[in-house]
């Protein structure tokens, strides 16, 4: 029996197919289709073979069975170097499939519009990732696409001779990447579906964004991944609108930045952000004002660094920013005059990001990778309960026990612990500086008043260092500033600093078995401390 050159064509994404089906025919294929796929063939005028002509058998079940059958599966895995094989295929009767084009029912698709668990069932495809693997398995002999970006190659490789060995085994690669994304999807969906949390075994789906020139240092090659699942106010959906591509550390320091922003919902905010650290933060009556806030928080740091902005840009705006060199800015919209400013600056890049402002879904996972292995952690979501002001107007409750070596322990629950409660400006000034500390680097101390941070320590060994730091940062500006620690003071060293830089307010989880010193402390000097429980680490 001689063997036909037969294409098995079944796609779900029908750009380029008609022609590619074309370009087959004039290299002498005959197609075997399905469905809609054979409908379009048919309807540009191609002769098709429907797939009931190869399986004896009619499609059943509203779809669901169509490819899978012994006919479809023995011309795909018969190798044809094996005797046996062929030589059962003679037998069989059945003719050999040479090249596969298939790519999966839409679930992503389904998922991204938010279709109902019955539909999403739908759309696993069985038959497609069947015949697509079985092909892959078969490389030496069978030429599987799934992407149409591929078409174009094979076509030209079809017309020099054939499809090279070496395409073959890149198209192998491509659909077990391909099956395994999609695969991922749907096990993590039906996890969520189950609220499973951490699952026992895990994957997750990305492709790439983009090639990088390198990594964090010239001699690291890099590459950013982005999510299948787009992201409302993510990098991964930004709009580049001016400038050279980013860098691995541009994407790294402004999702720093725009994960601060996120804090502050619908309030004008602008945040500048420096490897990753907020350097100033500012907020307003509207946008230029808390511009011009967060500049003046660290005129020196803010040069070069990178601004995320949640409000419209405006010429204003724009003609101050223009001042220094920033590196990037990112907000959901600008005026046209304000890009035509902006512009004018060939080294800055623009970003717009719609939704910037929104919270991420809550099966977000917050990753880091080690050497051999990876940290899995849900996202810090937590602020004061939302913006509970009652906390600060609320006097903790005092719990006293003696321990076994006859010590005290003084245990304070949640709320004002000093015998000062917190003024409303002091109020709106530490929720202010507890929205900027849970996104500054560990060990954290913000330094802030009047809608914007005036000092920041960060990144450093321990406390007291922290709050040295952002203490000398704010200068005079401490004077009448509040203060924010992610974590409790573990001595009373930070309150001392903190008299005698002449700030009023302290904001920190509480929690130390030297709590009472530092709030002791506190009373003494006449200033107010509030506890909330939650800390913030950001290693």
């Amino acid at each position: 029996m001689k063997m036909k050159k037969r294409a098995l064509v079944s796609v779900s994404d029908k750009s380029g197919v008609v022609e590619f089906c074309k370009g087959l025919v004039e290299n002498g294929f005959e197609i075997i289709s399905t469905g809609g796929t054979a409908k379009a063939l048919k309807d540009a005028g191609l002769n098709v073979i429907g797939i009931s002509e190869i399986t004896g058998f009619p499609e059943c079940l509203d779809g669901r069975v169509k490819t899978l059958h012994p006919n479809v599966h023995a011309g795909l895995l018969a190798m044809r170097s094996n005797r046996e094989h062929m030589a059962q295929l003679e037998k069989l009767n059945i003719n050999t499939i040479d090249i596969v084009c298939v790519n999966l029912y839409p679930f992503k698709a389904t998922l991204q519009r938010g279709a109902d668990f019955a539909e999403c069932i739908e759309n696993i495809d069985i038959g497609g990732p069947t015949m697509i693997r079985a092909a892959a398995k078969n490389y030496q002999d069978v030429a599987v696409i799934v992407d149409p970006k591929d078409y174009a190659k094979v076509l030209g490789e079809l017309a020099n001779g054939g499809v090279t060995l070496q395409t073959k085994k890149y198209l192998q690669y491509k659909v077990f990447a391909h099956t395994a994304v999609y695969d991922s999807l749907i096990s993590n969906y039906l996890a969520a579906q189950l609220g499973i949390t951490f699952p026992d075994e895990v994957t997750f789906a990305y492709e790439k964004a983009q090639d990088m020139r390198y990594g964090e240092n010239p001699q690291q090659s890099a590459v950013f991944y982005k999510e299948q699942l787009q992201k409302r106010g993510s990098l991964s959906t930004a709009e580049q609108l001016w400038g050279k591509e980013l860098s691995y550390n541009n994407i790294n320091d402004a999702n720093g930045a725009l994960e601060l922003l996120k804090e502050f919902g619908d309030t004008p905010a602008v945040v500048a952000c420096k490897h990753a650290n907020p350097c100033g933060v500012g907020t307003g009556k509207d946008i230029y004002e808390a511009y011009m806030r967060a500049y003046n928080s660290d005129p020196v740091s803010v040069f070069g660094g990178i601004l995320a902005i949640n409000g419209t840009v405006d010429e204003k705006t724009a003609s101050e920013i223009n001042k220094i060199f920033i590196e990037i800015v990112m907000a959901p919209a600008y005026t046209e005059g304000a890009l035509e400013i902006l512009k004018s600056k060939k080294n800055i890049r623009l970003l717009k990001i719609d939704d910037i402002s929104a919270r991420r879904d809550k099966t977000a996972f917050d990753m880091k990778k080690v050497y051999g292995g990876l940290l899995v952690q849900q996202y810090d979501e937590s602020l004061i309960c939302g913006e509970d002001l009652s906390l600060f107007k609320t006097k903790a409750k005092v719990e006293t026990s003696v321990l076994p070596n006859g010590n005290e322990k003084t245990v304070y629950n949640n709320g004002v612990v000093t015998k000062r409660v917190p003024t409303k400006e002091e109020t709106e000034a530490l929720l202010f500086a507890w929205k900027v500390v849970k996104h500054t680097k560990s060990n954290a101390i913000v330094i802030g008043k009047n809608g914007r941070t005036t000092g920041i320590g960060m990144g450093q060994t321990n406390r007291i260092w922290a709050a040295q730091q952002a203490i000398a940062h704010a200068a005079d500006e401490a004077k009448g500033s509040v203060m924010a620690s992610d974590a409790f003071f573990p001595f009373s060293d930070c309150v001392e600093e903190c008299v005698k830089a002449g700030i009023t307010a302290i904001i920190q989880p509480g929690g130390s078995i030297r709590d009472k010193d530092s709030v002791e402390a506190c009373d003494k000097a006449g200033i107010a401390m509030v506890f909330v429980g939650d800390r913030h680490f950001k290693h």
